[in-house]
């Protein structure tokens, strides 16, 4: 299988795991959003939420960072910029949710 046709895969299959994820999040987000920052933290303190949270993060990254890759290989010529370009958005995929989830599981209420 090449490239593109494992990109491809990687696409369809974290956009299934994001559905339920979204779906979960909103909720959530509609049920906390008119609350107090201690109803916040106390939501984002139940280990249930950290997780889903965290999945929901780390999916959302993935496939945002596949799709924007994408992008990039349809629309930059040059191969040294293309280069570039993905390796900085990948490398951000992947500290972006490693800090979020970081500082999630240390939240305390």
């Amino acid at each position: 299988m090449n490239l593109a046709a494992k990109k491809w895969v990687f696409l369809k299959i974290s956009s299934v795991i994001l559905l339920p994820l979204m779906f979960w999040f909103i909720i959530n987000f509609v049920s906390i959003y008119d609350n107090d920052y201690s109803e916040v933290v106390r939501f984002f303190t139940n280990s249930v939420s950290k997780f889903l949270f965290s999945l929901f993060i780390i999916f959302a990254y993935f496939f945002s960072a596949l799709s924007i890759s994408e992008v990039f290989e349809d629309y930059i010529v040059d191969d040294k910029i293309k280069y570039v370009a993905n390796r900085l958005l990948f490398i951000s995929a992947i500290i972006i949710p490693f800090l979020t989830i970081i500082f999630i599981l240390n939240l305390n209420l």
